[in-house]
C-alpha cells in the first residue's frame, strides 16, 4: 500500500495532509509513504522530518494507490494518479464539477470529507469540523488587527477606554470559536444563529444572543432555508445589532450550497467607519452584501474582508488536525491483520464519504453536479 502526499498548489494553500507524527502511523500499519519535495515546508514540516518517520521524498506524490490531498486537485493533477486507485480530502463534490468528472473518468475512489457524516462516531474524522475551529478563531484576530480600536476595555490614567461590541453571525463550530476568542480579548459579544438550539451555546460562552427568528434544525444539522419573509423579520431584527457593532464576523454556510445573506448592502451602510466585517462565507456567495473572496473591500468607512482559507493561516497546527482526521478516516478502511485498504461502501462512514466508487458516482448530490454538468 502506497501512501501520496502532494504539495498543495492553490494559492495561498500552505497546509498539507500528513504530517510527520502522522507519517510514522502509517508505516507502523506498513504502508509505504510518499511526501512530494516540500510538501510540508510552508506548515513548518521540512522534508528531512519527513524522512526521519519514514516517508520518501519524491518529485511526484499522484503516483500512489491511495493519494491524501487537503484541497481539491486540478484535474491535470487527477490525470497523473494511477487508474483504479483512490483519492481522499475536501474535493469540493457537489460544486466541482470538473474535478468529479476527471475523478470518474480515471476510474478513481473519491473519498471527500465534506461527506462525512456529523456524527458523534465520525467526530474524530470531521475535518469540516476541525478547520472550521480554526478558521472561526483566525477570523476575529483578522478583523482584531484591522479594527483601530481596541477589544478589552482599558481604564488607565489617560482615561476609560470602553470595549469593542462584536457581532457573531452563524454558530456553527466556527462561530462557537469566534465567540470565545473575541470573549477572551476583551469584546462585548452577541450572537446569532436562526436554530433554536445554539442560544444556549452562546449563553454558555458569556456571549449575549441576539433575539431573532429562530427554527429547528435539518436532520444534518444544519439551518434551514427560510422564505423571503422570514428573511426580512430575520434583517429587522439585526439591523440595530449591526449598527451597533465595531466588528462582525459571519460563518452561516453549508457545504455545496449558496450562503444566505444576513447584512444587506443597507445594513452595512448603517455602521461607523472603522467597523470591521469577515465574511467567512465569501466564497459561496457571502453573508454580507457587497463581499469579495479574498478581497478587502470599503464602504462608507467599513472594511469588508473575504477570506476563502483562513485555516491556512495557522498551517501547521491545522495540518496537524487535519492529518489526524484523516488516519482516524483511513483506520476504518485498513483491515488489522493483512494491513490491505479496502473501501467498505457498507460503512456508515466510509460509504457516505465515498462520493465516487471505483468510477461511479454515488453521493446523489455529485450525481446531480455531475448530470447538470453535462446537459
Amino acid at each position: 500500500m502506497r501512501i501520496g502526499i502532494p504539495r498543495e498548489r492553490r494559492p495561498g494553500e500552505h497546509r498539507v495532509a500528513a504530517v510527520p507524527d502522522v507519517v510514522k502511523k502509517y508505516a507502523e500499519w506498513s504502508w509505504d509513504v510518499a511526501v512530494e519535495r516540500d510538501a510540508g515546508t510552508a506548515a513548518g514540516f521540512p522534508d528531512a522530518d519527513y524522512e526521519d518517520a519514514g516517508a520518501a521524498i519524491v518529485e511526484n506524490a499522484h503516483d500512489a494507490d491511495l493519494v491524501l490531498r487537503v484541497g481539491p486537485p486540478d484535474p491535470s493533477e487527477i490525470a497523473q494518479i494511477p487508474r483504479g486507485a483512490a483519492l481522499a480530502g475536501f474535493l469540493d463534490p457537489f460544486v466541482a464539477a470538473d474535478v468529479a468528472r476527471a475523478a470518474v473518468d480515471r476510474g478513481l475512489t473519491a473519498i471527500a470529507v465534506e461527506a462525512i457524516p456529523r456524527t458523534t462516531l465520525a467526530q474524530s474524522m470531521d475535518a469540516l469540523s476541525s478547520q472550521a475551529n480554526i478558521a472561526g478563531y483566525a477570523a476575529v484576530l483578522v478583523a482584531a488587527g484591522a479594527t483601530p480600536k481596541l477589544l478589552p476595555m482599558m481604564v488607565t490614567a489617560a482615561g476609560t477606554i470602553p470595549p469593542s461590541r462584536a457581532l457573531i453571525l452563524g454558530v456553527g463550530v466556527a462561530g462557537l470559536q469566534a465567540i470565545a476568542t473575541a470573549k477572551r480579548l476583551g469584546a462585548i459579544v452577541y450572537a446569532y444563529d436562526i436554530r433554536t438550539e445554539t442560544r444556549e451555546q452562546v449563553e454558555s460562552l458569556g456571549g449575549k444572543f441576539v433575539e431573532a427568528i429562530t427554527t429547528e434544525a435539518d436532520e444534518g444539522g444544519y439551518a434551514r432555508e427560510v422564505g423571503e419573509d422570514a428573511a426580512a423579520q430575520q434583517h429587522a431584527a439585526l439591523a440595530p445589532h449591526v449598527a451597533a457593532s465595531d466588528l462582525i464576523v459571519t460563518t452561516a454556510q453549508i457545504p455545496g450550497r449558496p450562503a444566505p445573506l444576513l447584512v444587506t448592502e443597507e445594513m452595512v451602510r448603517s455602521m461607523h467607519a472603522g467597523s470591521v466585517i469577515v465574511d467567512m462565507a465569501a466564497a459561496t456567495g457571502g453573508n454580507v452584501a457587497l463581499s469579495r473572496p479574498d478581497e478587502v473591500v470599503h464602504v462608507d468607512g467599513v472594511a469588508i474582508h473575504g477570506p476563502t482559507n483562513l485555516a491556512s493561516m495557522y498551517a501547521a497546527d491545522a495540518s496537524r488536525m487535519y492529518a489526524r482526521n484523516l488516519l482516524s478516516l483511513l483506520g476504518r478502511a485498513r483491515d488489522e491483520e493483512s494491513g490491505a485498504f479496502t473501501v467498505d461502501l457498507a460503512d456508515e462512514i466510509l460509504g457516505e464519504a465515498a462520493v465516487i466508487a471505483g468510477g461511479v458516482a454515488r453521493h446523489p448530490r455529485t450525481i446531480a453536479l455531475l448530470e447538470g454538468a453535462e446537459r
